[in-house]
């Protein structure tokens, strides 16, 4: 008779725990679902989306090996507005570049190029980017550009690149101790990510005499 009406007891403090805490319980479970449902699909949509942009990306680089411009551009363009942030829209400006150089049209790669050094993230994709951008700025001759685009870039991974870059920027406008010192550097990499044989040959192009400082005083 004792167990029977411990028993009772014991239901009925449930039920007044129940009556007190229920709601909450059960609001727990609900908010917990939802938050589970929410994870699953925000990757779920993070998936899908990664794979609809390398879908356009993969579109672009065929229209770029085929010289498709007008294909290519319609195509980089929906990737820019419906993926913009992605990866492969920083690699699409990349390709697109290449394809605008392909065609002699050299101002639309600058532009492409600085739109990819504008966005977020994709930080190795900028190092190339500005390298590629010095390349094109110099062709172009505008030699102080690729001054303010690489002076102070510390990667280290492009260091070289950037150096040699620099020196041709230091070359063009005839600060040739300048260029001398941003070859060498090029040059002193343990590892060499550029052709230090060519480097060397234009080491050997600088004149032998520095020019004079601006301003100095060159009579005797």
């Amino acid at each position: 008779m004792d167990d029977l009406l411990s028993e009772k007891e014991q239901i009925e403090k449930m039920r007044t725990w129940w009556s007190d805490y229920g709601l909450y319980v059960i609001g727990g479970i609900v908010l917990g679902a939802a938050i589970l449902f929410g994870i699953n699909y925000y990757q779920a949509q993070t998936v899908n989306a990664e794979v609809a942009a390398s879908v356009l990306y993969d579109e672009i680089t065929e229209y770029v090996v085929n010289g498709d411009v007008e294909a290519a551009e319609v195509s980089a363009g929906k990737l820019d507005g419906e993926y913009g942030n992605s990866s492969y829209a920083a690699q699409s400006k990349l390709a697109m570049a290449r394809l605008y150089m392909d065609k002699n049209r050299d101002q639309d790669a600058v532009q492409a190029l600085n739109e990819l050094l504008a966005m977020n993230g994709s930080e190795h994709l900028k190092h190339v980017a500005r390298v590629r951008l010095a390349k094109i700025l110099l062709y172009q001759g505008k030699p102080e550009e690729v001054l303010s685009l690489l002076e102070g870039q510390g990667n280290v991974a492009f260091a070289a690149r950037y150096a040699e870059e620099l020196g041709d920027a230091y070359v063009a406008l005839g600060r040739y101790d300048e260029a001398r010192a941003s070859y060498q550097a090029a040059l002193g990499e343990a590892q060499p990510t550029v052709d230090q044989g060519v480097i060397q040959l234009k080491l050997m192009d600088i004149p032998a005499e520095a020019a004079s400082t601006p301003g100095e005083d060159d009579s005797e």
